[in-house]
């Protein structure tokens, strides 16, 4: 625990603006000296209700997928939240401190923080979300754990670095130009998805067509495209989990995949292997490469979707296995089953879980058409695409990474600091 009559010693950050390295070194105060807890209480006015999120910080519920019903009633004592504040959440202890750009209202179990006196609200808002601050705040608070609330006095004991309001405005504009570079990369790796979805439209039929909108030139006086269900056209099958608690089961060089790892792509590489007695003592079995796989049920989204072999494996019982056809290329089944996603997630079995089924899948009308050169040009259109995406998330991921290379650099480490 810090004591708070201590002397606290000024410190300097590794990197340092020019026009600052001759200064003086940073102040470091507790967070009781820089900031207040906030107690308003909901006014008769309308606010909107904020969200407090890792990914957006305090913004109104309307403007995200986030539906919790509230009362009248319980309205009546959340918070209200001015444009500046700040907001410790039960999850700051993973994201950190979050921000408001925003005047409303927020549940009564978090802590509404105001900054006191002068300072730049875009330096804190980046300190706050810093791994640094994050680590520093975790380690001084003994058996912080998830759903246990930061409390203001835990918050208070925290030594914070503070730079004079010239430097702090500095670090704060510089970080934010890299988040608005950030901002755009990622716009941009959106607007290739977007155009990817936009494509598939085109490039297939739509439901009880038998052409598609857009043909390459190659291919406009072919046949129309056959329609079948999906369990006429190819074998299925599902895998199966050897027992957990027969260890020499789990020691092999079997690659076995789970949902987990279906998320709209080729795997190569898996997280565990099982033996060849494993296999023979469950319903596993191996699959070759190239065969397409659907989640049939998991956790959150990954119902209906889909990932393709790109090494012979088994797979778990949650896994539908669509096995490869001569007739079909088997980059066409994957990139057409990927496009259904949403269509798939729709399709469920009757009950309490909404899960799918092999006999839902085999039921899935397959549009393709025959020649499979037709079928090759199309794989080989969205591998372009995908080629394109995956390189600018790449650089997207490459900004986020020299941000936070940054931001280690930029405020100093207090983790031998009293």
């Amino acid at each position: 625990m810090i004591v708070k009559k201590e002397k606290k010693k000024a410190v300097v950050p590794k990197l340092r603006f020019p026009e600052f390295r001759e200064s003086e070194g940073w102040d470091l105060k507790h967070g009781d000296e820089l900031f207040d807890a906030i107690n308003n209480r909901s006014p008769s006015e309308a606010l909107p209700i904020l969200a407090i999120t890792q990914e957006h910080g305090a913004i109104p519920r309307d403007q995200i997928d986030y539906h919790v019903s509230v009362t009248a009633q319980s309205i009546e004592s959340y918070k209200v939240v001015e444009k500046g504040d700040f907001i410790i959440s039960l999850r700051s202890f993973q994201g950190g401190i979050e921000y408001s750009s925003y005047r409303g209202i927020c549940s009564p179990a978090y802590v509404v923080l105001r900054r006191k006196g002068e300072g730049s609200d875009g330096y804190f808002r980046h300190l706050f979300k810093s791994a640094r601050f994050i680590q520093q705040l975790t380690r001084n608070i003994e058996g912080l754990r998830d759903g246990k609330m930061i409390s203001y006095k835990q918050f208070s004991e925290q030594l914070i670095s503070v730079p004079a309001p010239t430097e702090q405005k500095k670090i704060a504009d510089c970080l934010t130009s890299l988040d608005e570079l950030i901002a755009a990369q990622g716009r941009k790796v959106e607007a290739l998805k977007t155009y990817k979805r936009g494509l598939m439209q085109q490039l297939f039929p739509r439901e009880g067509e038998t052409l598609p909108r857009l043909r390459f030139p190659e291919f406009r006086d072919a046949p129309e495209w056959k329609e079948v269900p999906l369990g006429d056209l190819f074998d299925t099958s599902s895998g199966g989990t050897p027992d957990r608690t027969k260890r020499e089961y789990w020691t092999g060089t079997i690659p076995w995949v789970t949902t987990s790892l279906v998320d709209f792509n080729v795997i190569t590489k898996v997280d565990e292997s099982i033996s060849e007695a494993g296999l023979e003592n469950s319903s596993a079995k191996v699959f070759p490469g190239g065969t397409v796989l659907i989640a049939m049920y998991g956790q959150g989204k990954t119902r209906g979707k889909v990932a393709m072999l790109g090494i012979p494996a088994a797979t778990n019982q949650a896994c539908a296995a669509i096995l490869p056809n001569d007739d079909v290329d088997n980059g066409f089944t994957f990139v057409s089953l990927c496009g259904r996603y949403e269509e798939m997630r729709k399709l469920s079995n009757s009950g309490g879980q909404e899960n799918l089924s092999q006999a839902l899948i085999r039921a899935l009308p397959f549009r393709y058409p025959k020649d499979v050169d037709e079928q090759s040009k199309i794989v080989e259109c969205f591998s372009e695409i995908d080629a394109l995406i995956i390189g600018e998330d790449e650089k997207l991921n490459a900004l986020k990474i020299h941000k936070e290379g940054l931001m280690q650099q930029l405020f100093p480490n207090l983790e031998y600091t009293k």
